[in-house]
């Protein structure tokens, strides 16, 4: 079998079966993917022989996906947050370098490269663990976003691990420092640059592509990738660059509606990298090397989670919360293996090195998969042995909560004339609402008044996965088409909402449709507006003399 296109239909033929199969035994499908295309590789039956295609296919999906990421960060949350996954993303690459190297000495490696595999036991997968989140809709939760900052830390320590373990081939003497500074430099060119474009040029763009969903789609993957090449020309990973493209259109209210329409495409691309991650495994590098990768592997189960909530107990976070977000670094990134093999390319380490890390790699990231998928279930048997990792007021996670503010109640669709009103007399009487809707312009006018709104489609089906159904007891819908609000409720319930609905109709028709479909309470507008013009004119009338 010679032809991409043959093999690429034959790869996601065999994902959907194996993965069907993963179902139904309960297992992860990340896990499903990886086993398909070690079956599939060199190692197994060899069907893989495009790599380039494959691989391309990978890194646009690994793009769109730190794009999404990207736009879940918007400034607020990075000015609340910023400071611990900076503190927890460093502390923890400090801690992991320092104990890493001395168990690799204890191991017998030398210096250098006990070095370079403790540098590389640092970094943990944002790929893996932002669909391991995603898929339990826990990347809004705060350990979450704590999470997801931090594992950004460490996509930007790793560039800059690479470009110091590089210059280290420099004659010299100060070939190091020229490098940081270039690295400086050139963030600070993008800093720069990416501020100019949120401010002056990426607005109006929006405002213009807005009008039309397929195009906002198509400028969001474009936006992103265009960003992750340049990311990668200045020196930087394309994974970087994409995240910066995402963060970039953050605080548009556009953000949802682009993170809604790119997820059935980031799953569907992301299933690429996993089979790819897989075809390029090679067991023989393997030999010997058992006895340090599993004393590796438990260090980074055990200890990278330990450390987390070591630094997040002392900075005033919950011990669930930083049990949580420690569970994500129990694992090792495809940037190890990617940096031992610069290491293997500059002469530093030998080929063993290579294997040793990659045997890691397959060990944590499958012991990591089903710890973050049954966090809850080892959170409630560890609990009590987890009182050190939090202080008698955890304070900052108490302020996190404050400044928060209050959650929605209400969730209102459609803020035209009607929607509008409605909305503006919920807040009047201190009900908590979010409402959505799907003109831009209607957008902007209700943010004007400073009213909490969102950009989404109704007949979006993944508009409800991102929304904060949790606490909202009430789903109210002001559009006009019957199908369209029936359909709604359709996606709500799928997502797990279990309040009420109330929905406004505008014949008896599509009230007995509402009606069977669940919805608790049905809106006559134009009925109600008549009988009240009436009941207003009969008192006028009884009030004037005759």
């Amino acid at each position: 079998m010679n032809a991409p296109f043959q093999e690429i239909a034959l790869l996601l033929a065999a994902a959907a079966g194996i993965g069907a199969l993963a179902i139904k035994l309960r297992q992860p499908l990340i896990l499903a993917y990886i086993v398909v295309g070690i079956l599939a590789g060199p190692v197994g039956l060899g069907w893989v022989t495009a790599h380039d295609p494959l691989d391309l296919l990978a890194q646009v999906g690994v793009a769109v996906l730190l794009f999404t990421v990207g736009l879940k960060l918007d400034l607020h949350l990075v000015r609340r947050l910023g400071a611990v996954a900076l503190a927890t993303g460093l502390g923890q690459l400090f801690f992991t370098i320092l104990f890493g190297y001395l168990i690799g000495l204890a191991l017998g490696m030398d210096q250098l490269k006990a070095i370079y595999v403790a540098v590389a036991l640092t970094f943990s997968s944002t790929i893996i663990i932002v669909k391991l989140l995603s898929d339990k809709k826990e990347l809004d939760s705060l350990h979450g976003r704590i999470a997801v900052g931090f594992l950004i830390v460490q996509d930007i320590a790793v560039v800059i691990a690479m470009m110091a373990m590089s210059s280290l081939n420099m004659a010299e003497a100060g070939g190091a420092a020229a490098t940081l500074g270039m690295i400086a430099l050139k963030l600070a060119i993008a800093g720069l640059l990416l501020v100019v474009a949120m401010r002056h040029v990426l607005p109006r763009l929006l405002d213009l592509v807005a009008r039309s969903q397929e195009l906002l789609m198509l400028f969001a993957i474009g936006w992103g990738v265009a960003l992750a090449t340049l990311g990668e020309a200045m020196g930087f990973s394309k994974e970087v660059g994409a995240f910066l493209a995402g963060f970039s259109l953050a605080t548009s209210p556009y953000r949802e509606a682009m993170s809604n329409r790119l997820s059935p495409v980031r799953d569907f691309l992301l299933l690429f990298f996993f089979l790819d991650l897989g075809a390029k495994l090679e067991f023989q590098a393997f030999e010997g090397q058992i006895l340090s990768a599993m004393v590796l592997s438990g260090f980074v189960l055990i200890g990278n989670p330990l450390i987390v909530m070591a630094i997040m107990g002392y900075m005033g976070y919950r011990k669930r919360t930083g049990f949580m977000a420690g569970l994500t670094v129990a694992q090792i990134s495809e940037f190890s293996i990617v940096f031992i093999a610069m290491g293997v390319t500059l002469g530093h380490v030998g080929g063993d090195a290579l294997g040793l890390v990659t045997l890691v790699g397959l060990t944590t990231i499958s012991i990591c998969t089903y710890m973050v998928l049954n966090s809850q279930a080892l959170y409630a048997r560890l609990k009590p042995w987890l009182r050190m990792f939090e202080r008698r007021k955890p304070f900052r996670e108490l302020m996190a909560s404050a400044d928060a503010g209050a959650a929605p109640e209400v969730i209102l669709f459609g803020l035209g004339r009607y929607g509008g009103r409605l909305m503006q007399r919920l807040r009047e009487q201190g009900v908590a609402t979010l409402g959505v809707d799907f003109d831009p312009e209607t957008v902007r006018r209700t943010r004007h008044r400073g009213l909490d709104v969102r950009f989404g489609d109704a007949e979006d089906a993944e508009l409800p996965a991102g929304l904060p159904l949790a606490q909202i007891r009430w789903i109210v819908s002001t559009l006009s088409d019957a199908s369209v609000n029936c359909a709604l409720m359709a996606a709500l319930r799928a997502n797990g909402y279990t309040g009420r609905a109330a929905v406004a109709a505008h014949s008896e028709a599509d009230a007995r449709l509402l009606k069977k479909a669940g919805v608790d309470l049905v809106f006559h507008p134009y009925q109600d507006a008549a009988d009240f013009a009436a009941d207003m004119l009969q008192r006028s009338l009884q009030e004037i003399p005759t």
